[in-house]
């Protein structure tokens, strides 16, 4: 681009929510798109046409966008909402009853603000000495400058190291293979979500910015300083337009929410899902696999752990001491329908890893590549080539609709007819640096730097609709390791590959709070490390604590003494392991309760602890805590030695009480509570009603499910409730076959009335329902109406009555 000193734009014209504007002497535009009160869009072009005129990333409220993407103006799912606009000397304002938005039409710098009661207040502004790179003086690609305040606070940016707050900061967008990354201070990783929130300390007030584009960026959140401007943060991508989303408040939980509902929905996966899923590399690198996969399989029910499934490594598709995709190496595994079915005998499902890169000695490579199904060089029209493991090999390109359907029968034919359950999208980072590399892009080629973080993306989409054709009645369940916005419409996901230490336990709880404020709910981390030395058993029974209270549990490794992280592993903390592993059982009907109200209504799983109590400034200090949903506060232990466990517990005005020993403390103070090594240090918020299994189980007897309920009352006068969630837990029959349990509990000084009721069509698997209250509770008890023996502790209700 190449324009005059003056940045004077023009107002255009204005249609349906739409305000277009043009630089002076050039070909430059810009829009202002009025979504809805809190949600405006700007995007800037070259000329009136798009670099890239779809999106993947934006599905305001639904479950999928088409194959070939959402067009990039398209506003349908969006209000629309009525505006004020006016225009007077070069300045235009844009007013919704939420936002309002000056435009210096002088460079087209922004300033915004919020209403409160008193009138608008400003919340955040363009940098004044330029703000985007109109004339290619600010550096390559697209650039937007934004006044930073160092009272400000920054959250997000997906799977990013470092602590919770990123303002200082500088992060790479750009997806690689970090294998054995430092959680603290390595970059870039392996997801690419432009997006982040900020929060102003002084006033409160939270917005988030949400860069639509797939290019490698870059996030500057403070570590530049230039005296000839004022303070300042950036984001820059190489190739794309600048389209950006601000999305108000007022509280960090809303602007989470609402990004979470403009990016789609997460996907709702079976409960299987939920349970153990055992996995190391070690087993099908073995030459006699199957019978090291039949030895976990004997050693889980030796030792009653319990297991649903079980994540098949990469070793399967082995030829000599390399990967290919989609081959089974009989030799390792001699019966691969067999091994599926000892493992469904037991209970488990099973999980194949498959890679999107097909190396050059592949057998199927070079008939994919007569068929130009990979990404190409622009130059020769040969594959791109690029390292991958140990050899070189081409990339699938998943914007070609032969490929994106090849792979999908593969998907079917290599692992689904065989009787494997799910996939497990490894690898899939992309990671091709030529400048010369094409893409298909549905018959309209595309730099694939322009869409880099397009194909992982599209490459679970395959997997996911493979699962689904393959068998319409089940709940499809991936898991992916790269992806960008949108991926949680599909997959449950992982921080990636990570390196043991105590700090990668501390700095992967505040990777997982990034994922979540930025609507990535369904998560966890590799239990124990994946690579480096084993865990010592001291930190690898802290680990299994804290990854029993995310979505995703999973212990996995390919440790570099080649030991096998294992529940077993440790014979002196064999009995904490398998009671820790119960205890996951126990809870999982809260956590895919929980989980059904993350798909409906866009809340995340896993939260910081300011998230539900923004009104208590200490919540926003650094800490190693967080909630699981809004009733259970996490205190994982991450340092060596300690026997209990200091934390911050928020000002909740009912006050908090020890989960395992009842004992009750008062809000917005620091606490001790013991840490032992059985049991997750966890605090429930007095009002909390927590169902449980409960069941006694065995690794025999996993599928028994029996409902109760732990009250935690206010002491005093309160009120709370909560509605239970209940399905067949495995088919789509969900979508219009299931029921809620909703409990309200109602406290006095001298009473505890609980109201029990049943709504909906699906036909429970229990008709009886145990209430539990805290040891030292000893008021009078009533169950609809009905009076208790408080000197039970222990309460059954027949759900018949």
């Amino acid at each position: 681009m190449s324009i005059k000193e003056n940045y004077q734009f023009t107002f255009l014209n204005e249609a349906n929510n739409v305000l277009q504007f043009e630089l002076a002497e050039s070909n430059i535009y810009a829009k202002i798109m009025v979504l809805e009160t809190d949600i405006i869009r700007v995007l800037f072009t070259d000329g009136e046409e798009l670099q890239l005129d779809k999106t993947w990333s934006v599905a305001p409220g639904q479950t999928d966008v088409p194959l070939e993407g959402r067009k990039r103006l398209d506003t349908s799912g969006f209000s629309l909402p009525s505006y004020e606009f006016s225009n007077n000397n070069g300045e235009c304002t844009v007013e919704t009853s939420a936002l309002k938005l000056n435009v210096d039409l002088n460079g087209f710098k922004i300033s915004w603000f919020y209403r409160e009661d008193s009138g608008w207040v400003n919340f955040a502004n363009d940098r004044k000495t330029q703000a985007y790179n109109l004339d290619g003086s600010l550096g390559e690609g697209i650039v937007h400058y934004l006044k930073r305040d160092l009272d400000e606070q920054y959250f997000g940016l997906g799977e990013k190291t470092g602590s919770v707050d990123k303002h200082g900061k500088r992060y790479r967008m750009q997806a690689i293979d970090a294998m054995g990354y430092d959680a603290e201070y390595s970059d870039p990783l392996y997801k690419h979500i432009p997006f982040y929130i900020t929060r102003h300390r002084k006033t409160g007030f939270s917005f988030g910015v949400f860069y639509d584009n797939l290019s490698s960026s870059i996030f500057e959140l403070g570590t530049e300083l230039d005296n000839y401007h004022e303070l300042y943060r950036y984001y820059q991508a190489k190739q794309g337009d600048l389209d950006y989303y601000i999305i108000g408040g007022p509280k960090v939980k809303d602007v989470t929410g609402k990004f979470s509902w403009l990016t789609g929905q997460t996907i709702f996966p079976p409960k299987w899902s939920l349970g153990y899923s055992g996995s190391t590399m070690s087993y099908t690198d073995a030459p006699d696999a199957q019978m090291q996969l039949n030895e976990f399989l004997k050693l889980c029910e030796k030792h009653d752990i319990l297991c649903d499934s079980f994540q098949l490594s990469s070793g399967y598709t082995s030829i000599e001491d390399k990967r290919y995709v989609f081959n089974w190496n009989q030799s390792k595994i001699p019966s691969p329908k067999k091994m599926v079915n000892d493992f469904h005998d037991k209970g488990l499902r099973l999980c194949a890893n498959i890679k999107p890169c097909l190396l050059k000695d592949h057998p199927l490579f070079n008939e994919l590549k007569e068929k130009k199904m990979f990404i190409t060089n622009n130059h020769n029209e040969e594959p791109e080539m690029a390292q991958f493991w140990d050899e070189v090999g081409a990339y699938l390109d998943f914007t070609n609709k032969e490929t994106y359907d090849w792979w999908k029968e593969q998907v079917k034919e290599k692992l689904l007819d065989y009787g494997i359950d799910s996939t497990w999208n490894d690898n899939n980072e992309f990671e091709i640096w030529s400048k010369e590399a094409i893409c298909h892009g549905f018959g309209n080629n595309k730099e694939f730097e322009l869409i880099r973080a397009l194909h992982p993306l599209l490459m679970m989409k395959a997997s996911y609709e493979a699962q689904l054709e393959h068998n319409p009645q089940l709940r499809p369940y991936l898991i992916s390791r790269s992806g960008s916005v949108g991926m949680h419409r599909y997959v449950q996901t992982w921080t990636g590959d990570n390196r043991t230490s105590w700090k990668t336990l501390k700095f992967n709880i505040k990777m997982g709070i990034g994922l979540s404020l930025s609507g990535i709910y369904n998560f966890g981390h590799d239990v124990g490390g994946f690579s480096g030395p084993a865990p010592e058993p001291e930190l690898f029974v802290r680990w299994i604590q804290n990854g029993i209270v995310h979505p995703r549990f999973t212990i996995h490794s390919w440790n570099d003494d080649e030991t096998v992280n294992e529940p077993w592993m440790y014979p002196e903390v064999l009995d904490s392991i398998r009671e820790l592993i119960k205890f996951r059982t126990k809870i999982i009907p809260y956590i895919y309760s929980e989980l059904r109200e993350t798909s409906n209504s866009y809340h995340p799983i896993i939260r910081p602890t300011f998230y539900d109590f923004e009104h208590d400034e200490t919540t926003f200090e650094e800490n190693d805590d967080f909630m699981l949903g809004d009733s259970l506060l996490v205190a994982s232990v991450v340092e060596k030695g300690k026997k209990e466990r200091e934390v911050y517990l928020p000002n909740n005005p009912g006050g908090w009480y020890d989960f395992h020993l009842g004992t009750w403390y008062e809000g917005g103070k620091k606490v001790e509570i013991p840490a032992p090594l059985h049991y997750t240090p966890l605090l429930a918020k007095a009002g909390a009603i927590i169902p449980i299994n409960e069941a006694e189980v065995t690794f025999s007897t996993k599928n028994m499910d029996e409902r109760g309920f732990l009250l935690f009352p206010c002491r005093g006068k309160g009120k709370s409730s909560y509605s239970l969630y209940e399905d067949d837990g495995l088919t789509n029959e969900y979508l219009h076959t299931f029921a809620y349990i909703h409990v309200d509990m109602e406290t006095t000084e001298n009473e505890i009335q609980i109201k029990i009721n049943k709504e909906g069509s699906y036909e429970l698997p229990y008709n009886q329902i145990t209430f539990h209250l805290p040891e030292k509770e000893q008021r009078k008890l009533t169950i609809n109406g009905v009076d208790q023996d408080v000197r039970k502790g222990k309460y059954n209700y027949n759900l018949s009555c």
